[in-house]
């Protein structure tokens, strides 16, 4: 269940029963002796955007037919289906303006649990995700086939197998199959539990590794701990299964994808739910798809941030959720900004976004917009059927009451579309791409270009093609380029080249060679650390973490060298330039980390900040005093009060007993009480430090207060930003990649509201309840109510959050148990959490608030 036990983005997992031709014969198990009747939701209970419609057309029968996950049209506009663990059923939709009459057949075909489905070459290809023998003896596992009819004629009776993948099954397995925009391939998108198969070529240059400089946490609760990166992929295979193409690597568990007007594709990527209010939660988030891209996943608390220069971050970031289907707009008569949208559905949240995008540099920016939500709405799918112009989408998986829906556009605006694109050639990247995946002679004087390029996605792209050629043809090149951008870039790209991440390490890879970490020490000490913005400064410490993970440790020379450049550098007053840092000096074992680790945790307004800092603080062995030793285990017990995902409580527990191992004899008696504390848990209600209340401050005596203060300048960002941990707000709300997710991401707030608009949203948060985040009242049977938001289904059974401050407040209901449902006009966010301010420090607040993370902002200039 999600957030308390078990909830990955995805449906599969849970096998139901085959249904057989005869099963309506069948005795079936008898309902709980409470249960309602069952029912898709009724569409007049949603939210959709304005001038469509939303349509039931059918309430699956779950004995019968078990729980959609899946959806294509075929040639004829009928739709295709499959159960989750049964089979694959086609549906004949009534025409646009009646409900009435959508019929529904079983596929003859011997084939079923698909979380992928394609009407394409003239046959019907089915990505399964279960390993069984269905009924009709067919064995079935984890892979690609192809379901044609044997005599020609609309029966699909015949099951052809293509491709398998190992490791595959469950919920992290083989999803989607998508059409190649060349029109002669299929891509295919796999989950993080899906091995690589023995591809024929690749985009991605196959160097990838772990690439910690310290030792990774694996998840605190053991899932997944021995999975290796580089994650979820995606393949081009031809239309027999054949030629296989690596295209791009590093995802968690993307569901579907979809290529847009100009054959870029685009996917929706899952967060890691359990590791909630930790300083490496990634959200759930789209991504642009390049060719040989690398997004970054990896085990426990080794995902790469999105400013790692070796992945590339999403285009937009949704929050937490369970990524389902997606598929663009195109083909529907919707308004043209909805048909160039790209829709994506999240099925714990029951929301479907439409994601507009706009050209930025070589890839994209977009806004996430709500198009249709309910409560429940477990979306599983959604696709545009070209042949009516309509919209479907299925709710359904884990066994949750199923539902096919339709969606029409019945407004005043016009469908017509005059665009033939959206404006992005991608002539740089494409002519990139065609230089990957082999050697060229041509191909490092066209990559060495475009390594300094401003644009993040275009330096990526070139480096992979550096990374195809024969180091020897430009090492020396790297080793002399004098502009530091470009230097960076291609020093990362020689070091991932020159020797192997030792996880990834095999008995015939190439020996790091220490004269050569030499030459790259001494080619980055070259360039000026203080002249670098603070994404240049993140990229050339990321630079030192894969060259010392992959070589080994520097000389006692190399090493004063580098302290010597950046011990008067530190710390940078960036709270992610000084994490990375940190990193390098507890690996280096500078004998003043354990002090400055502990200064900085005392300093750090935020859990997850304080997090950085001490999980590297873990594994430093010298430099401990008895009073370091014993500030770190206090921290230690102060952080059984941090509140997260599933998994915070293990980490914690992992840091504890790394920290443990590198005590010395005689260290641990002194500090037993706080280790025996720590290891013990909270005792009691996890709460936060008290404040006491200032004043109850109102929207009239503060406004004009804020409208002076952003005038005059002089505010302190160090002091708003901790104000922001002291009001909680960072108990919710993401804000320049820190914080929770579990509210809407503040980041941009200042883009979205006005000063005054968003002083009184804080001051009086139930004025506007957003639809996003609004909590349902549930009135049970037995006259209690329960108040909260749903964040899983299972079956009958709903999980509900009554406690946005804590991910893991759950309350279980089951559905029979309901007697109603209503959305609540309270918002979840409580009331009053500027009253513990002062005047200056609530001012603080609202300007690091709207300077959007920037301490150069005007504002704080004096």
């Amino acid at each position: 269940m999600r957030r308390a036990l078990l909830l990955l983005p995805l449906l599969a997992g849970l096998c139901f029963a085959p249904v057989s031709e005869g099963q309506d014969k069948k005795k079936k198990p008898a309902p709980p002796k409470n249960a309602k009747p069952s029912f898709a939701a009724d569409p007049a209970a949603f939210k959709v955007a304005k001038g469509f419609k939303v349509e039931l057309l059918y309430s699956v029968p779950k004995p019968q037919e078990g729980s959609w996950v899946n959806l294509c049209v075929d040639p004829k506009g009928r739709l295709i289906t499959s159960d989750q663990g049964g089979f694959l059923y086609r549906i004949t939709v009534p025409p646009i303006g009646t409900s009435e009459g959508t019929k529904v057949e079983r596929i003859p075909a011997d084939i079923g649990g698909a979380q992928g489905l394609l009407w394409a070459f003239d046959a019907l290809y089915v990505m399964p995700n279960v390993r069984k023998t269905m009924p009709g003896g067919t064995k079935i596992v984890p892979g690609l086939y192809r379901v044609t009819s044997s005599k020609n004629d609309d029966t699909l009776d015949k099951v052809e197998e293509l491709l398998t993948f190992e490791g595959a099954g469950g919920e992290h397995g083989t999803h989607a199959i998508l059409p190649h925009p060349d029109g002669k391939r299929l891509t295919l998108v796999c989950g993080n539990q899906t091995k690589l198969p023995k591809y024929d070529t690749t985009k991605v240059p196959p160097v990838w590794g772990e690439d910690h400089l310290l030792p990774r946490m694996p998840d605190g609760r053991g899932f997944m701990a021995g999975v290796m990166g580089p994650g979820g992929f995606i393949l081009n295979v031809d239309k027999n299964g054949k030629n296989s193409e690596l295209f791009s690597v590093g995802f968690r568990n993307q569901f579907d994808a979809g290529y847009n007007r100009d054959g870029e594709l685009f996917t929706y990527d899952a967060d890691m739910e359990w590791d909630m209010n930790t300083p490496w939660y990634r959200p759930t988030r789209v991504c642009h798809v390049t060719s040989g891209s690398e997004f970054g996943w990896r085990n426990g608390a080794g995902k790469y941030p999105a400013y790692y220069p070796d992945n590339l971050p999403g285009i937009v970031n949704i929050g937490p959720g369970s990524p389902t289907g997606t598929c663009f707009g195109y083909g529907a008569k919707f308004p043209a900004k909805f048909q160039d949208a790209f829709f994506i559905c999240d099925w714990s949240y029951g929301k479907m976004y439409a994601v507009h995008m706009k050209p930025k540099g070589s890839t994209y920016e977009a806004v996430a917009e709500e198009f249709v939500t309910g409560t429940p709405l477990p979306l599983t799918d959604v696709v545009i059927n070209p042949v009516d112009g309509a919209m479907y989408f299925a709710v359904g998986g884990r066994g949750v009451q199923s539902g096919l829906y339709r969606v029409t556009y019945v407004g005043t605006e016009s469908t017509a579309h005059p665009f033939a694109g959206n404006g992005v050639k991608g002539v740089v990247l494409k002519d990139l791409a065609q230089s990957q995946g082999h050697t060229d002679p041509k191909a490092v004087d066209t990559a060495w270009t475009y390594l300094s390029s401003p644009d993040r996605t275009i330096r990526l792209s070139a480096r992979t093609v550096l990374e195809f050629q024969p180091a020897s043809t430009w090492s020396d090149k790297a080793l002399a380029e004098y502009d530091p951008v470009r230097s960076m870039t291609a020093l990362l790209a020689l070091a991932r080249v020159s020797a192997p991440c030792p996880q990834h390490a095999k008995t015939d890879s190439p020996k790091p060679d220490p004269e050569l970490r030499g030459k790259i020490l001494a080619a980055l000490g070259r360039i000026d650390f203080a002249k670098l913005t603070d994404e240049q400064r993140l990229d050339m410490i990321r630079v030192y973490h894969v060259l010392f993970n992959r070589f080994g440790p520097p000389t006692e020379a190399e090493k004063a060298a580098w302290l010597a450049k950046f011990e008067p550098a530190f710390p940078t007053k960036n709270r992610y330039v000084d994490g990375e840092l940190f990193q390098v000096f507890v690996y280096l074992a500078h004998p003043k980390a354990a002090e400055w680790g502990l200064k900085l945790i005392a300093n750090a307004p935020t859990q997850e900040e304080q997090m950085e800092y001490a999980r590297a603080l873990r594994v430093l062995k010298t430099g401990w005093t008895p009073e370091l030793r014993k500030g770190y285990a206090e921290w230690l017990v102060s952080a059984n009060n941090f509140r997260g995902g599933n998994s915070l409580s293990g980490f914690l527990r992992i840091m504890r007993e790394d920290f443990e191992k590198t005590l010395q004899p005689g260290e641990r008696e002194a500090i037993a009480k706080q280790l025996a504390e720590s290891a013990a848990g909270p005792k009691g209600p996890q709460v936060g430090p008290a404040r006491a209340v200032v004043k109850k401050w109102t929207l009239d005596e503060l406004a004009p207060k804020l409208e002076a203060a952003i005038k005059a300048g002089g505010r302190d960002f160090d002091r708003g930003r901790k104000m922001f941990s002291e009001a909680r707000c960072f108990g919710c709300h993401r804000y320049d990649n820190d914080g929770s997710a579990f509210g809407p991401d503040l980041s941009g707030v200042s883009g979205r509201f006005g000063p005054k608009d968003l002083l009184e949203s804080i001051l009086d948060p139930s004025k506007e309840v957003s639809d996003q985040y609004a909590a349902t009242i549930f009135d049970l049977e037995d006259g209690t109510t329960v108040t909260g938001r749903i964040v899983n289904l299972n079956g009958d059974n709903y999980n509900v959050n009554t406690d946005m401050l804590n991910p893991n407040d759950l309350k279980p209901i089951n559905r029979n148990n309901i007697a109603s449902m209503k959305p609540s006009k309270t918002s979840m966010m409580p009331n009053g959490l500027m009253d513990v301010l002062k005047e200056d420090e609530a001012l603080d607040l609202m300007a690091y608030l709207l300077s959007r993370g920037d301490r150069n902002h005007a504002m704080f200039k004096k």
